[in-house]
């Protein structure tokens, strides 16, 4: 198996963790929230307007961010294979629903609940890599690819 290196990116993926790691803190400093992607959308059905504006603030960043970085540095071209848009998104919803399913998403305890030393995060971040391993492995297997 050849491991294609060109694509190695460690300066700009510190950057990133660094970046994530920053805005989670801030939000937990500023608001006593914890960053958890899944939680923050689901409650943008809050009846409570204050609760709906930073939820949709925080979104909007998500969404708008990457379009504005890319005015200032290219972003990485991103191939999906001969998979869908649709499916993707499809995909993506799924991940959501399980994540709030679960009780809390990759972000809340992978990158906000270990730096608090939790043990259900811990748990939780081993069953997400495990999953996400096997996933890749039985889909691999079962397409060929």
């Amino acid at each position: 198996m050849n491991i294609d290196w060109s694509h190695f990116t460690p300066y700009s993926s510190l950057a990133g963790g660094i970046l994530i790691g920053l805005a989670a803190r801030l939000l937990i400093l500023a608001d006593g929230r914890i960053a958890g992607i899944s939680g923050i959308v689901s409650g943008l059905a809050n009846h409570d307007k204050r609760e709906r504006r930073w939820r949709a603030t925080f979104v909007a960043g998500l969404l708008i961010l990457p379009w504005l970085y890319r005015l200032a540095a290219p972003l990485p071209e991103i191939r999906y294979g001969s998979h869908s848009w649709i499916l993707l998104a499809i995909a993506g919803l799924l991940v959501g629903f399980g994540s709030r399913l679960g009780s809390r998403c990759t972000s809340g305890h992978s990158v906000c609940g270990l730096s608090r030393l939790s043990k259900r995060s811990l748990v939780a971040t081993v069953l997400f890599m495990v999953s996400g391993a096997l996933s890749v492995l039985l889909v691999r297997h079962w397409t060929g690819v």
